[in-house]
């Protein structure tokens, strides 16, 4: 018998499945994500698995959503930019000043034009004094050159500098993405570099793990396209794993409820992901996948990501009335539950007067040693506090200020995280949900009650009662699920180009009254999904989703380890990779192709492709080999732009040739 070990690290939990030759899980556990130290979490929940069947297994996947979080969150390394031949206005315009302080983002004269040829040479002088100073400050160097994908000459000469001059982590933006579009390039090169350090520390982790419990077998982690990377292209370019999570939990979706069409929804702690999948497989977008605020230039399974999960902090929203996320906290019910000793602190504030600090203890998050090297002493002091266990805000902030300041800024920095209310504690305090310390989760509620009321004016609950509060907090759960159902449906039509947002209210009542009135025949009758039904997986699901789908009147399944569906998901994917040169024709008769060693000029499109072709099939796989597939099969397909001109006819503007390799990353049949 040959065995694989799934694991997916997620924002709360860490979930591991025992898989046999036959594609069945033979064993699954849940334990809870150690941010701090992962290999605490992953160690708990290997550990809990049966050992006398880990000398069993031959392959270990990994999927995980703690890259997709820190883009929701807005969390992540610092990192420095470097990038020739952009403006102001192009900086702007990317983002990149939304999350890097402007010192980490470095402009620098270079840059080459449209058919790859240099604009200004390389200031090779500035970038090495950049490099030398903003060393310390960041933890990875991401690089983009205006036209990089044209002409990747300045970039590669950078990523030679850092390496000569640092050592330290760095990626250009011609590696990650083939596409035209400087501002959003730059931003994914940003991005990418900020996931460095986090998914090295969680491959060290599981590694430390497996060597722990002598598991002696190759190590894969699920990218964003649901498809599978080593270990090297992992940390070489993270940002492929955004969405891994989301599409590992797709493929352990369809392969547990055995449906080929159906809307996949996935309610971890931090996000709620949705996907729609049609004749067996997940849509990919193209065009990057739209995570959070931001849509880098990754290609991954079409998946629909907002910050609502059972961790997403319920909050006064202002004229909306309540809100949730996606800021996530540490639900009270697990504070409770880990850490007793905080009861009698909520009774304690529950009697007295509260304040907007009131429910909020403080706790380590992440352990990033470039962040960790820019504190003070004080912050420094209560970093290491931190590790005897949670602070409480409000008596800190009496006790001693400056520390409280400090506190703070761990907390901005994604160093700690504090707790709160969230729909975990309202699903306790229901009793919908018994996982945690359903005492604490009723403090917490009667405390954010009053907040509600004393702080915000909002809220006409009766008094003291608990339960009629967090029936609303349901009830809003529920409301936003189903407006995210409706969003993703509106936008599969090509009709709602793009500009649903009037369109979900109105379109929701209506679903909702056919769905709910059954005796009225009203002049609109309309039908959501009734040939997709809802398979819900994550470990929230099972909370909400009867409900969705009973008032949406659509069907439903929660299939036998739905918790664990990420998990189970990421040892089912094969290994993808894919390589690609353009053609263009900048002059009529002159086709000019785009190497990594500059571009070549040719007297007709044939010859272009015949000269990229064995190019890219060499490439695509050598790429899969590298990455660990078996035997990988290579096809070829093209992407031709044209344009119809009313003297010229129809004229030849550009071809893409793709190669794309696939191949297992093992044999299901046979060790």
């Amino acid at each position: 018998m040959s065995l694989r070990l799934g694991i997916d690290t997620g924002g709360t939990f860490t979930d591991a499945v025992l898989v046999n030759d036959d594609k069945q899980i033979i064993a699954a556990e849940k334990s809870l994500t150690t941010r701090f130290d992962l290999s605490v979490g992953i160690g708990d929940v290997v550990g809990k698995l049966p050992q006398d069947a880990l000398s069993e297994v031959t392959m270990v996947s990994l999927s995980t959503t703690l890259t997709t979080n820190s883009v929701v969150e807005d969390l992540g390394a610092p990192v420095c930019v470097l990038l020739p031949g952009y403006n102001e206005a192009q900086v702007k315009q990317s983002g990149l000043l939304d999350i890097l302080p402007p010192q980490l983002v470095v402009i620098l004269e270079g840059g080459f034009d449209a058919v790859g040829k240099e604009q200004q040479p390389l200031d090779e002088t500035t970038a090495r004094e950049a490099i030398l100073k903003l060393q310390n400050q960041a933890s990875a160097f991401a690089i983009s050159s205006m036209f990089g994908t044209r002409n990747a000459e300045h970039e590669n000469r950078l990523k030679a500098m850092v390496n000569e001059l640092t050592g330290m982590p760095v990626i250009c933006g011609y590696e990650l993405a083939s596409s035209l579009g400087a501002p959003r390039r730059a931003l994914t090169a940003a991005l990418n570099a900020r996931m460095v350090p986090p998914i090295k520390e969680l491959i060290g982790s599981v590694t430390k793990i497996l060597d722990r419990h002598k598991i002696e077998a190759p190590l894969m982690i699920v990218k964003g396209d649901g498809s599978l990377a080593s270990l090297e292209n992992a940390i070489e370019k993270p940002i492929a794993t955004v969405l891994s999570g989301p599409a590992a939990s797709v493929i352990g979706a369809c392969q547990l409820s055995g449906l080929q069409n159906a809307i996949v929804a996935d309610m971890g702690g931090t996000t709620t992901d949705i996907a729609v999948v049609s004749n067996g497989q997940p849509e990919l977008c193209v065009d990057g996948a739209t995570i959070g605020n931001w849509q880098p230039m990754v290609e991954a399974v079409r998946v629909s990501s907002v910050g609502l999960g059972g961790d997403s902090e319920v909050r006064f929203g202002g004229h909306k009335g309540l809100s949730i996320g996606p800021r996530r906290v540490v639900p009270t019910s697990l504070l409770g539950h880990l850490y007793p000793e905080i009861i009698p602190k909520l009774e304690s504030q529950l009697s007295g007067m509260v304040s907007a600090r009131s429910n909020r203890f403080v706790l380590r998050l992440e352990n990033n040693a470039a962040l960790l090297q820019q504190l003070n002493k004080t912050e420094r002091e209560a970093w290491d506090a931190l590790a005897e266990g949670p602070v409480e805000l409000d008596a800190i902030v009496v006790n001693n200020r400056e520390y409280a300041r400090a506190l703070a800024k761990l907390k901005r920095l994604g160093l700690a995280i504090y707790s709160g209310f969230t729909p975990s504690d309202a699903v306790h305090v229901l009793g919908i949900n018994s996982h945690w310390n359903k005492r604490a989760a009723e403090l917490s509620a009667n405390i954010w009650m009053r907040q509600m009321r004393f702080l915000y004016g909002y809220g006409k609950w009766p008094a003291d009662d608990t339960e009629f509060a967090c029936r609303e907090v349901y009830n809003l759960v529920i409301e936003s699920i189903r407006r995210l159902l409706i969003e993703v449906g509106l936008n599969e039509s090509e009709l709602a180009n793009g500009k649903v947002e009037p369109m979900v209210d109105l379109i929701t009542k209506m679903i909702l009254q056919g769905a709910s009135d059954a005796d009225r025949i009203p002049l609109f009758k309309l039908d959501f999904a009734s040939d997709y039904p809802i398979v819900a997986v994550g470990a929230p699901a099972a909370s909400y989703y009867q409900d969705v789908a009973k008032s949406m009147n659509i069907g439903l399944q929660l299939p036998e380890h739905a918790d664990v569906a990420n998990a189970y998901g990421a040892v089912m994917g094969s290994i993808v990779q894919r390589a690609q040169m353009t053609v263009t024709q900048p002059l009529f008769g002159t086709f000019c192709l785009f190497t990594d060693k500059g571009p070549k000029q040719f007297d007709s499109l044939v010859a272009a492709q015949e000269f990229a072709i064995p190019i890219v099939v060499g490439e695509a796989e050598e790429k899969a080999l590298s990455a660990g597939a078996k035997k990988p099969q290579v096809t070829l397909s093209y992407d031709n732009v044209h344009v119809k001109d009313e003297i010229d006819g129809e004229l030849f503007l550009e071809s893409t040739i793709i190669a794309t390799a696939i191949g297992p990353a093992c044999d299901w049949s046979t060790p």
